[in-house]
């Protein structure tokens, strides 16, 4: 809770560290999904929820993660400083909504 709390962080380094935090616990050594969605319980205006529906968001945008990309947080920051600059005021939680929505059409 800490480290995704943690403003003098971005937050793409908030998650990466939260992320390694919760990884020490059993089941939460592989898999994101259930990880990203206790660190959005923890600090739901910066975090986002990662699952396979966010993931063919993701895709259906023409976005995808890789070495390159960066983070799944790193994306989603990135999709919410184009949604300001374009008049919207998106959290990273609703960006996240967004994509599981956009996911789970078709």
């Amino acid at each position: 809770m800490a480290a995704v709390n943690d403003t003098s962080l971005g937050v793409p380094a908030a998650a990466s560290r939260g992320r390694a935090a919760l990884s020490v616990l059993p089941g939460f050594v592989q898999g994101d999904a259930l990880a990203s969605a206790l660190l959005t319980a923890a600090a739901p205006k910066r975090m986002a929820v990662y699952d396979r529906r966010a993931q063919k968001g993701l895709e259906t945008l023409g976005l995808s993660l890789s070495a390159t990309s960066g983070s799944y947080m790193q994306i989603v920051t990135d999709l919410s400083s184009a949604a300001e600059h374009r008049g919207h005021n998106w959290s990273a939680r609703e960006v996240g909504l967004a994509l599981y929505w956009l996911g789970g059409q078709g």
